[in-house]
């Protein structure tokens, strides 16, 4: 992100900021959860340390709460701790996991404080606990919510417990972080779609890990695992799945499903499958290795044993080399970082839009690092998430836009802390129109993957001008939603009307548009400054801007404007025409994405579908793990 140690802080304002993470639970004995430096707790902070026996809360980790019946704070998972420290980890040195991705592990506020909520256990997180954790972070005193949990399929507002204790939280001044989920590259996956939370993608960083695979042939490959395994010092067997069976057919065994597997015909072997989801089954049957395709092609995960996982012509070749040689053989190395030039990248998991259910917003709001992470671990989780890997570490790392959430969590921190003021729509604003500009030909699915750009917080902290929403507005967005609330509902309040830092609407396929974006910004940079507008993007649409000069000659000076856009109709559904509006002066850039796409051809247009009832539901955590499934 950009992101050096020596980069300009406001320590008081870090040290006042108060994370609440509502996830898994905490490993509080983690260096990363070290209060040294760390000055006395806030005194705003009015919630409890309810840890359970021998969990202990220090200056970092200041209040802990379980939902679990009979469960400590303590995290068995692995997850909570990891997001943890990177929202607020302290600094730690020669971190790593085995020796791979060493260097300094640092959450993206270390002085903040964390107050840990854990409505997660081995299985799942209910929809009660989540909504009596909003309740408890809210009356505790917490600045931001940050959770990376979401539904295993988008849902209605109303439906969703994340979007109601998000909702009560944004009138409360406490802003929502949310992942998107993990169901990419999959359109109208994106979770976390109410207005008032911050839905983050997640993108790949400039370092790859990988490893290679050696054939006996001499050709070397490269894998997308994280293997801690020692790179084996002499070549092994190599066996395709479809030789060792006994009891199923060919076809089958190439899959190597648990099943069809011969443990006599594996034993001390690396064995190629065509599907990689039955890894655990083979370290059970005696493999010491294995070759799966890797079909997300981006990111690299840890598996039980050493793993090769390889892109379609490379398991191509394997293929090759095993059927012509009469005996075949492998080594598989141990990983390694190295530089990626190709970043940032949309990861393939992350959930892309539009909302099923709410149209005219663009979800996810922006992308944040979420791909092969570093951080800290449960010494009682299993790195892998493999039943049969008992290893232990304290440091591991994973893929998700749960990571991506904590990224976003911190520089939303950041921004506050020297703007402790700001309302969350301000500091949310700031970090959207402020966002790097990302490339539409590398990034498939354009904003509906990537929102409005890779966060980039130092920008961010100087933002120029900010697109504020008042909590009336959410109120008149949910009367408009739920039909039912203690409000006084305007007849129409369309989201297009809604002062969001981007624009979007979807229209009807072969329908001529004109479309009409009224927004107020408040100058948050020089007392006198000047702002010109500028329009970029597809020649398609006609975007205006009255007016297209904004003169402030004051600080939190308010300035009126509409954008209209206008096209002669797009003609294949589900089709996106994006744009986007510039404000410039000679300090700042602040860049706001404008949307047009089409439906699907049996949907008309709209701003938001029809509510349904609330029911009991269950929640999964969105961390990816490759040698099972993404969610």
């Amino acid at each position: 992100m950009g992101f050096p140690t020596t980069i300009e802080r406001s320590p008081v304002g870090e040290s006042n900021t108060i994370i609440g993470v509502i996830d898994s639970g905490i490993w509080p004995e983690s260096e990363s959860f070290s209060d040294e430096g760390l000055g006395p707790i806030p005194e705003k902070w009015k919630g409890e340390c309810r840890g359970g026996t021998d969990f202990t809360c220090n200056r970092k980790i200041i209040g802990a709460r379980s939902y679990i019946m009979g469960d400590s704070v303590r995290d068995t998972k692995g997850h909570g701790t990891h997001v943890s420290s990177i929202v607020a980890g302290n600094q730690v040195y020669e971190a790593s996991y085995y020796g791979i991705a060493e260097g300094i592990a640092r959450g993206g506020v270390p002085s903040a404080r964390l107050a840990v909520y854990k409505v997660c256990d081995e299985v799942s997180c209910e929809v009660r606990d989540i909504m009596k954790a909003f309740d408890d972070a809210i009356s505790d005193g917490v600045d931001i919510i940050s959770i990376s949990i979401g539904q295993d399929v988008p849902t209605r507002i109303t439906s969703d417990p994340i979007a109601i204790g998000a909702f009560h939280a944004i009138q409360k001044g406490i802003l929502t972080v949310q992942a998107a989920g993990n169901a990419g590259p999959r359109l109208f996956s994106v979770t976390g779609v109410a207005p008032w939370i911050f839905s983050v993608a997640a993108s790949n960083t400039d370092r790859r890990i990988i490893n290679k695979l050696l054939l006996g042939d001499g050709s070397i490959l490269e894998g997308a695992s994280i293997n801690a395994f020692p790179s084996s010092q002499e070549e092994v067997p190599l066996v395709y799945g479809r030789q060792v069976t006994s009891t199923c057919s060919e076809n089958e065994a190439r899959y190597c499903l648990p099943r069809c597997i011969d443990n006599s015909l594996v034993e001390q072997k690396v064995v190629m499958c065509d599907k990689n989801n039955h890894v655990d089954s083979l370290k059970v049957a005696g493999a010491i290795g294995c070759i799966i395709p890797n079909n997300e092609n981006n990111f690299s995960d840890i598996g039980p044993l050493p793993i090769g996982a390889l892109n379609k012509n490379d398991m191509n070749l394997v293929k090759t080399y095993q059927n012509n040689t009469k005996k075949p053989k492998v080594r598989i190395s141990k990983s390694e970082a190295i530089n990626n030039p190709a970043s940032p990248l949309v990861a393939s998991f992350s959930s892309r839009g539009p909302s099923k259910f709410i149209y005219d917003i663009i979800k996810p709001d922006v992308t944040a690092p979420g791909v092969e992470i570093l951080a800290a671990f449960s010494p009682m989780a299993s790195p892998s998430d493999s039943f049969i890997d008992k290893s232990s570490v304290n440091y591991t790392i994973r893929s998700g836009t749960s990571m991506a959430c904590l990224h976003v969590a911190a520089a939303a921190a950041f921004v506050m802390s020297f703007h402790p003021n700001w309302s969350p729509s301000a500091v949310k604003s700031a970090l959207m129109t402020t966002a790097w500009e990302m490339d539409p030909i590398q990034n498939l699915d354009a904003e509906f993957a990537y929102g409005s750009g890779h966060i980039d917080p130092q920008k961010a902290k100087d933002p120029g001008l900010v697109y504020d929403i008042s909590e009336e507005d959410y109120q008149m967005i949910w009367c408009n939603i739920a039909h039912s609330v203690n409000a006084s509902c305007r007849a129409n309040f369309p989201l297009t009307q809604l002062n969001y830092p981007s624009m979007v609407a979807r229209v009807d396929v072969k329908s001529a548009f004109v479309l009409s974006f009224p927004r107020t910004v408040t100058n948050v940079g020089d007392a006198n400054s000047k702002y010109v507008a500028s329009i970029q993007g597809d020649s398609k649409l006609n975007i205006r801007v009255d007016p297209n000069i904004l003169q402030f000659t004051s600080l939190n000076q308010t300035m009126f404007f509409v954008v209209t856009v206008e096209g002669k109709g797009i003609k294949s559904p589900l089709t996106i025409k994006s744009g986007s509006l510039l404000w410039t002066s000679d300090k700042h850039k602040v860049r706001s994405p404008v949307v047009v796409y089409t439906g699907s051809a049996t949907t008309s247009s709209g701003g938001v579908s029809t509510p349904s009832t609330f029911c009991k539901t269950y929640v999964i955590l969105f961390v990816c793990i490759i040698i099972a499934h993404c969610i």
